[in-house]
């Protein structure tokens, strides 16, 4: 079986994709154990780290075959919907390597019932308590990345019924210092029509579900950070 491996497994391993003799079916408890034995290096992660089957999140209990797409990585680092009255309120969901340009995405979701608009964007620090940051470097599972941007859209239109227009984009590959690294936009007919609420929301959704980690770069070497966000049926 040919697995996919993001962020600390695929240092560990030395690679991004490993292959477990299993059999043809088995399930995903069993498929952990399989991993653990074969490539020693990464048994010491396997009871935290999470699994993906065809793009999904995977419980122990559930079947993999060896035809699915697998993957497996740490806890993440910490087109159009149809709105209102028939207005099709402008969605816009990417992964990108590209830098941010928080004016053109501002203009992207606003439309003409619009009179506030929400921004959150997260930069790149350098100062986390005693610890010095010089870079970050930012990787994702991209396929299924941009299928949880989707899910969080329409999570945040099903819990905020009275937002517009969404952007939710995240950025890959290294940034320096005081560089956007994430971007949520939330527009709204006025300023108490959940667009604050479905910003946070957003934000903490992708933190949660969207498959991207970030290894940070400091005078004294690099690692790779991780969340504490464990996955849940339904996410």
């Amino acid at each position: 079986m040919k697995i996919k491996l993001f962020a600390t497994l695929k240092d560990r391993a030395g690679s991004s994709e490993i292959i477990a003799v299993t059999p043809d079916s088995l399930t995903v408890h069993e498929l952990r154990v399989a991993v653990a034995e074969q490539y020693p290096a990464l048994a010491a992660l396997m009871t935290q780290t999470i699994v993906a089957v065809n793009q999904e999140f995977a419980f122990n209990a559930e079947t993999v075959h060896a035809s699915d797409e697998v993957a497996l990585f740490p806890p993440v680092s910490g087109g159009a919907d149809t709105g209102v009255e028939g207005v099709d309120y402008p969605t816009i969901l990417s992964i990108t390597p590209d830098k941010l340009d928080l004016n053109e995405l501002q203009h992207a979701v606003t439309t003409e019932y619009d009179g506030a608009v929400v921004i959150f964007t997260g930069t790149v620090r350098r100062f986390t308590g005693a610890e010095v940051t010089d870079k970050l470097a930012y990787e994702a599972y991209w396929a299924m990345a941009e299928t949880k941007l989707q899910q969080i859209a329409r999570e945040m239109r099903a819990r905020f019924s009275d937002i517009h227009g969404i952007a939710l984009v995240q950025r890959v590959g290294e940034m320096t210092l005081c560089e956007p690294t994430v971007a949520v936009v939330v527009a709204a007919g006025h300023r108490g029509d959940g667009a604050f609420e479905a910003a946070r929301y957003g934000i903490d959704r992708l933190k949660q579900i969207v498959p991207v980690w970030k290894k940070e770069t400091r005078p004294d070497g690099s690692s790779w950070i991780e969340g504490d966000y464990t996955p849940v049926k339904g996410d």
